[in-house]
């Protein structure tokens, strides 16, 4: 467990709030784009998980953060303030992406979006090679733009899920290039899109899966 500092708290855009955490005890920490920390919600046995955008050796942590619900979670990130104590956990591996072969692809949605600027200011992506699922399309591009990754891709959510086989249709072009997919965000989507790329002959060292939330269901690690 660490003890951090809120010093910024910025709403870029509806339900999404940029966040950078310091101190003393988060120098020198070994992160790398794909891992995770846990902030604990007033008890260490309560705990949201979020993917830093960068760490660097001074101490400070950027993290997107997006409320979708009535949770800790999104009361802590309506909350947060400068100058606010919590503590963390980590970072620790969440996604191994350091092996994974060639260009990479990033499928995801509101919370896949600290990754794929990690991976896109590491040089490991390109905006154009992300596509995101949005309940608020609007809302969607005034994050990524404010993050730097324009040209990204995104569908809007239908209730029916009638946009996941727009997204797979996108898969096709990718696949002709060799990419390496890296899914991330909801249960179901990762679940469809893995299994069109599976069926367009994409073999599993080319492909890395990580479920962050799934409708009913609190708390995913």
């Amino acid at each position: 467990m660490k003890r951090a500092t809120v010093s910024t708290s910025e709403d870029v855009a509806e339900n999404f709030r940029l966040i950078t955490l310091e101190g003393p005890a988060l120098r020198g920490a070994a992160w790398a784009p794909g891992h995770k920390i846990q902030i604990a919600m007033g008890s260490a046995f309560v705990a949201r998980t979020y993917t830093p955008i960068e760490w660097d050796a001074a101490g400070r942590t950027l993290l997107l953060g997006y409320s979708h619900g009535q949770g800790p979670g999104s009361a802590w990130l309506g909350g947060a303030r400068p100058g606010d104590s919590c503590d963390i956990f980590g970072p620790r591996r969440s996604l191994d992406l350091g092996a994974l072969p060639g260009a990479l692809a990033v499928l995801g949605d509101e919370t896949s979006i600290g990754l794929a600027c990690a991976l896109r200011r590491a040089g490991r992506v390109h905006p154009k090679a992300c596509l995101f699922e949005f309940g608020n399309v609007e809302a969607g591009r005034r994050v990524l733009a404010r993050l730097g990754l324009d040209g990204a891709t995104l569908f809007d959510r239908s209730d029916d899920g009638a946009h996941c086989a727009r997204m797979e249709a996108a898969l096709s072009a990718f696949v002709a290039k060799d990419f390496t997919f890296v899914l991330t965000g909801k249960a179901t989507t990762i679940q469809l899109l893995r299994q069109r790329l599976r069926c367009l002959g994409v073999p599993p060292m080319r492909l890395a899966a990580k479920a962050y939330w799934a409708p009913g269901k609190t708390g995913f690690d």
